[in-house]
C-alpha cells in the first residue's frame, strides 16, 4: 500500500507548531515585540538595524508570485487512486497494475479566463488536473471538464487567450467571455465552433467540482511491456452525476458567494463526504487510427462513446484538504510532459505545444528550475539528477554532477535494460518541413452539430439563451453577424433563434449536410449519477409556530441519506416551535438565497400556516427554486405557502393522507410525522436534480 507515502513526505515539511514556542525570526531568533518598529525616540525615524522589521516587510512584499496566465483561480485536494484490475494488456504503467495499491494524488480544479480574484461561477471551461505520485515518478493528467478545445494547433493559443482575456484598452471584462475580442476571434476561426457549443451549454457553469466530468482532451498513447501502442482518451466521471447551475443562478451566486465551488469542495471533504470519480478510457488499436470520419489527433473532436465505449479502469477519492493554500494549491505545477513508463504522446499539434508551454510557464511563475522540490510537486520516489544550484535550491548535493564520470563511481548510473526506465514509443516519422494544417482537420461543423442534436429541449433553450446573452454584449454588429453565419453552418434553427435575439439578419440556409446523428452520452439528462442525494444542500424554511417534531423527523430522514440540511428563518438564532420549544436556525434568510441550495422543504405547523407567506425573502426563495426547476417539498400547512405561487396546472395535495408528486414538487397536507411515502418521493425528486417540464408560475 502506498496511500500514506505522500502524507509522510509532507510531514517532513510542516512548519513548527506555533503553540510550542515563541515567535522567532527566519534565523530562529526569539522575538519579544512585533507591533512597533525600532526608532530613535518615540517619534523619530526607523533604524536600518531593525532586522525584524526589515525581514517582516520583505516577506510581505514578496508573498505574491505571478498568477497563472490561465487557470489562475483554483481549488485543490489530496486523495488516492485505485485501479479495478491490472491494465497490463495495454499499458505497463505501474500504478495501473495492482488493485491493492493506492496511488496518492493531488487534484486542482480551476476556471480558465479570470484572475485569482474572479468568481467561481462564471461561464468558463473548468480545469481538472490530476497529479499521480506513482512508484515510477509523477504522472500529470492535465485536463478540462470538456472533452474538446477551441483550437487545433498550439501556435494559436496566444491568439486565443489574448482574445479571451479582458480587452487591452480597459481590462474589461473580468472572468467573462461575453465581449467583442473573443467573438471576433471565434467568428474568424471556425475550428472553435464545436468548443463554443460546449461553452454555451450548462457544462460551463457546473453545480460543483464534485459533479463535473473531466477529460484528457487529447488522444494519448498507452504502451505495453512489449512496446505495442494503443491510442487512449481519458474520462473522469463523478459518482454523484454531472449537474450544473443555470445562468440566472450562476450570476446571483457570484454575488452571494463568489467562492461557491471552492467552498463546496472544501466543506464536503471536511464533512467526510469525499468526492469520488471513476477513471475510464476509450481504447483504439493503432490499426484503427484512420477508421473515423475525423482525425484522432484533432483536439476539437471527440470519439463518440457509441463508436468506442468508455471502459472503467479505476476510481479516485479526494479525502484531504490542503494544509496551506499557497504552498500547495497555488504552487502545484502540472505539466503534460510529466509521464511515466507506459504512457506516451501522440502527434496532436496542440498537445505538442502544451508539452513545451507548461514547463516554460512554471519556470517564470515559480521563479526558477527547482519548483519540483516544493513539497506538493515532489515525487514520492527519489529524484537523482545532476541538476544543481539555481533559485530556491533546497537540496544539499555532494559529489560529481556530470555524466559519465569515474570520480563519483559512475553515479547516478543509468537504468538498466530491465524495462524500468521510460522508453519513448518507437514511431516512424518522415516528411518535409512545412507549415500546413492536415486536410483531415478541416471539418469544423459536423461535431458541433452532433452536440446540438444530442441535447434535450431544455438544454437547447439554455444554449440559445447563452448565445443571445454573450453576443448581446458584443458591440460590433459585424461580429454578431459573422458569428450567426458560422452557427448557420452548425444548425439553421439554432442560428435563426440566436439572430432573432440579438437583432441581426438571418443569413441564407447554412451550407451544411450534417447527418442527423446524436450521442446520448453528451446530454446532462443521461448523466444523473448513482441516484443518491449525498451532499445535496437542502434548505428548510422555518418560522415561529413550526411543527418541530415533523421538521426533526424529515431532517433526520434526509440527513441519513447523506444530504446536508439547513434550517433558514427570517432571523438568526432560534424560532419558537408549536410545542413552545426553541429550534436553532442555521442561517438567516437575508444572508442566503435559493441559488446556494439544491432543494427546499416547507414544513407546516399544527395550528395553521407558519408566517412565511408574508415574508418577502422566503417567498422569493421559494419562487426562485421553482422557476429554476429545483425540487420542492411541502408538508401540512406548508402546502399553503406553496399554493400562494399559484403554479398553473401543477397538482398539489389538498387532502390528508395523500402524497402528491408532480414534476419535482412533492406535497402532503397531512399534519404530524412525514410519511415514508413523502420522504421517498422527495428523495427521488432531489436525486433527479432538476425538473424542467413543470408549468410556469402565474405572475
Amino acid at each position: 500500500m502506498t496511500e500514506d507515502r505522500k502524507e509522510r513526505q509532507r510531514d517532513h515539511y510542516r512548519a513548527p507548531d506555533p503553540a510550542e514556542g515563541p515567535l522567532t525570526t527566519d534565523q530562529g531568533v526569539a522575538v519579544d515585540h512585533t507591533d512597533d518598529s525600532l526608532t530613535v525616540g518615540e517619534r523619530g525615524p526607523t533604524l536600518m538595524e531593525d532586522f525584524h522589521f526589515r525581514e517582516k516587510l520583505t516577506h510581505f512584499d514578496h508573498e505574491r508570485i505571478p498568477e497563472r496566465v490561465v487557470h489562475a483561480r483554483g481549488a485543490g485536494a489530496y486523495g488516492y487512486f485505485e485501479p479495478y484490475e491490472s491494465c497490463a494488456e495495454f499499458t505497463r504503467a505501474a500504478f495501473l497494475q495492482d488493485p491493492s495499491v493506492r496511488t496518492p494524488v493531488f487534484v486542482r480544479f480551476s476556471t480558465v479566463q479570470g484572475p485569482r480574484g474572479s468568481a467561481d461561477t462564471v461561464r468558463d471551461v473548468r480545469g481538472f488536473a490530476t497529479k499521480f505520485y506513482t512508484s515510477e515518478g509523477n504522472y500529470d493528467l492535465v485536463g478540462n471538464n470538456m472533452p474538446v478545445f477551441f483550437i487545433q494547433d498550439g501556435i494559436k493559443f496566444p491568439d486565443f487567450v489574448h482574445a479571451l482575456k479582458p480587452e487591452p484598452q480597459n481590462d474589461i471584462p473580468t472572468g467573462a467571455s461575453a465581449h467583442d475580442t473573443l467573438w471576433d476571434f471565434v467568428s474568424l476561426q471556425p475550428e472553435t465552433m464545436h468548443m463554443m457549443m460546449w461553452l454555451m451549454s450548462d457544462r460551463a457553469i457546473p453545480r460543483s467540482f464534485r459533479m463535473m466530468q473531466g477529460f484528457g482532451v487529447h488522444t494519448f498513447r498507452f504502451v505495453d511491456a512489449q512496446g505495442r501502442g494503443t491510442f487512449v482518451k481519458f474520462h473522469w466521471k463523478p459518482k454523484l452525476g454531472v449537474h450544473s447551475l443555470v445562468w440566472d443562478e450562476a450570476q446571483e451566486a457570484a454575488g452571494r458567494d463568489p467562492d461557491f465551488n471552492r467552498r463546496d469542495l472544501w466543506e464536503a471533504i471536511e464533512a467526510g463526504q469525499y468526492p469520488e470519480y471513476e477513471l475510464g478510457v476509450q481504447l483504439i488499436p493503432e490499426e484503427d487510427e484512420f477508421n473515423f470520419d475525423f482525425d484522432l489527433l484533432d483536439a476539437t473532436k471527440i470519439v463518440p462513446e457509441e463508436q468506442v465505449p468508455v471502459r472503467p479502469i479505476g476510481h479516485m477519492v479526494l479525502n484531504r484538504n490542503p494544509d496551506n493554500f499557497f504552498a500547495e494549491t497555488e504552487q502545484v505545477a502540472f505539466h503534460t510532459g510529466n509521464v511515466v513508463p507506459g504512457i506516451d504522446f501522440t502527434n496532436d499539434p496542440l498537445l505538442q505545444a502544451r508539452n513545451f508551454s507548461y514547463l516554460d510557464t512554471q519556470l517564470i511563475r515559480l521563479g526558477g528550475p527547482n519548483f519540483s522540490q516544493l513539497p506538493v510537486n515532489q515525487p514520492v520516489t527519489p529524484a537523482r539528477t545532476n541538476h544543481r544550484d539555481g533559485y530556491h535550491q533546497t537540496m544539499l548535493h555532494k559529489g560529481t554532477n556530470y555524466s559519465p564520470n569515474s570520480l563519483g563511481g559512475g553515479c547516478p548510473a543509468l537504468a538498466g535494460a530491465d524495462g524500468y526506465a521510460f522508453s519513448h514509443y518507437a514511431e516512424r516519422v518522415e516528411g518535409h518541413k512545412i507549415r500546413k494544417r492536415s486536410e483531415s482537420f478541416k471539418d469544423f461543423y459536423s461535431q458541433a452539430a452532433l452536440f446540438w442534436n444530442s441535447m434535450s429541449d431544455w438544454e437547447k433553450r439554455h444554449i440559445v439563451d447563452a448565445f443571445r446573452f454573450e453576443l448581446g454584449k458584443v458591440a460590433a454588429v459585424h461580429v454578431r453577424e459573422r458569428t450567426v453565419e458560422q452557427l448557420a453552418r452548425v444548425n439553421y434553427d439554432l442560428a435563426s433563434q440566436v439572430a432573432q435575439g440579438i437583432g441581426v439578419a438571418m443569413p441564407g440556409p447554412g451550407a451544411n449536410n450534417h447527418k442527423p446523428q446524436a450521442s446520448p452520452a453528451l446530454s446532462l439528462e443521461n448523466l444523473q449519477g448513482d441516484g443518491s442525494i449525498r451532499t445535496r444542500q437542502i434548505a428548510v424554511l422555518v418560522t415561529d409556530g413550526v411543527d418541530t417534531a415533523q421538521l426533526t423527523q424529515a431532517q433526520e430522514a434526509l440527513t441519513a441519506q447523506g444530504a446536508v440540511v439547513e434550517a433558514l428563518a427570517p432571523h438568526d438564532g432560534k424560532v419558537v416551535g408549536a410545542d413552545g420549544n426553541g429550534y436553532a436556525v442555521d442561517r438567516a434568510l437575508p444572508t442566503v438565497a435559493s441559488v446556494l441550495y439544491d432543494a427546499v422543504l416547507l414544513p407546516g405547523g399544527p395550528t395553521g400556516t407558519p408566517d412565511l407567506a408574508s415574508d418577502s425573502a422566503a417567498m422569493r426563495f421559494v419562487r426562485d427554486a421553482y422557476r429554476h426547476g429545483k425540487p420542492i417539498g411541502a408538508l401540512g400547512s406548508g402546502v399553503g405557502v406553496l399554493s400562494t405561487l399559484d403554479p398553473e396546472g401543477l397538482h398539489i395535495a389538498s387532502g390528508h393522507g395523500h402524497v402528491c408528486a408532480d414534476r419535482g414538487v412533492v406535497t402532503d397536507a397531512t399534519t404530524g410525522t412525514a410519511s415514508e411515502e413523502f420522504t421517498r418521493a422527495f428523495t427521488e425528486a432531489i436525486a433527479a436534480h432538476r425538473h424542467w417540464d413543470r408549468p410556469r408560475v402565474r405572475c
